[in-house]
């Protein structure tokens, strides 16, 4: 492994954390930062967003209070056992398990499995597959389906 892997594979652990961070946060302009332009994000049970505007404005709407949904006060994305392959010197693929959990506990989990990109010269989502692998019934996430 060359010194330019390494910090290909550091660039890309740093957008998964803040990518964690900035979404919990609120930060969604910040987190739209660390995709590309053309982008893909795909949820379970909704339509493929594309486009780095887009998804801003899909996490914008799920962080909107919704009838009937219980309220966060707190939200906290944790990530593990991130594998990254780079397909190219430009290119990487990596897979990771994640767990959700609000004010109340373990919300969610599941699993990402992401494409990244360099675009002048910083690591980027491309894309961004989400699998939910549980839901707590009555949980956050079970109310917003």
């Amino acid at each position: 492994m060359d010194i330019e892997e390494l910090v290909a594979r550091e660039a890309i652990r740093d957008i998964v954390a803040r990518y964690n961070s900035l979404g919990d946060s609120g930060r969604i302009d910040a987190m739209m930062t660390l995709f590309a332009p053309d982008a893909v994000l795909e949820v379970p049970g909704r339509a493929p967003v594309e486009g780095a505007t887009a998804i801003g404005a899909f996490f914008g709407a799920v962080a909107e209070p919704a009838e009937g949904v219980p309220a966060l006060r707190s939200l906290h994305h944790h990530t593990a056992t991130l594998t990254i392959e780079l397909t190219g010197r430009n290119s990487a693929r990596g897979r990771c398990y994640f767990s959700v959990y609000t004010q109340d506990g373990l919300d969610h989990w599941g699993r990402y499995t992401d494409e990244y990109r360099r675009v002048d010269g910083h690591w980027l989502f491309a894309a961004r597959r989400v699998r939910v692998d549980g839901v707590v019934p009555g949980g956050w996430a079970d109310s917003r389906d």
